[in-house]
């Protein structure tokens, strides 16, 4: 077992490239990549400096928050941080629970996903952000503090899918 990144990795051999199911969603992911039209082939993993990697994943969790039950605030936000990324967004679905209101959803996107977890009566959300290609899920986090108004947030952020090439 490997550590890197404060996250475990486990690899499995393999010699297979894994074909892509859906050719439409992986148009949809390099979009904004030079020559996507040209080239249906790219792989989509990034390349920064000496590191190559599939894609960014942000663990965000926010306390002292607000509107943690909202789910039409939320679910525009969660839009807002994926359209302020770059990334396309497929398809959402939140579930409001009850009693507490707390929220669960994703936002799909063809660059991978958005999640939340809140917890109203806490004031505390879990949000997962992990987007590949050219999306800059960084851009997410002022959103997040001005829809929920946290008075702390924790940010982890991990390189996923870190190769050797």
């Amino acid at each position: 077992m490997t550590i890197k990144n404060n996250s475990f990795q486990l690899g499995i051999a393999t010699d297979k490239k894994v074909p892509s199911k859906n050719q439409a969603e992986n148009k949809a992911c390099n979009a904004n990549l030079p020559n996507s039209e040209s080239n249906e082939n790219l792989d989509f993993f990034i390349k920064e400096q000496d590191i190559t990697y599939a894609g960014t994943h942000l663990t965000i969790d926010l306390w002292g928050a607000s509107n943690l039950d909202n789910i039409e605030l939320i679910r525009t936000t969660l839009k807002d941080c994926a359209i302020t990324s770059g990334a396309t967004i497929l398809h959402d679905h939140l579930h409001h629970f009850t009693p507490n209101g707390g929220i669960s959803g994703v936002i799909v996107l063809a660059e991978s996903h958005i999640s939340i977890h809140t917890w109203p009566e806490r004031g505390f959300a879990a949000l997962d952000i992990f987007m590949c290609g050219e999306a800059k899920p960084k851009k997410s986090i002022a959103i997040l503090k001005q829809a929920f108004k946290p008075t702390n947030v924790l940010i982890n952020d991990f390189k996923r899918g870190v190769t050797d090439e």
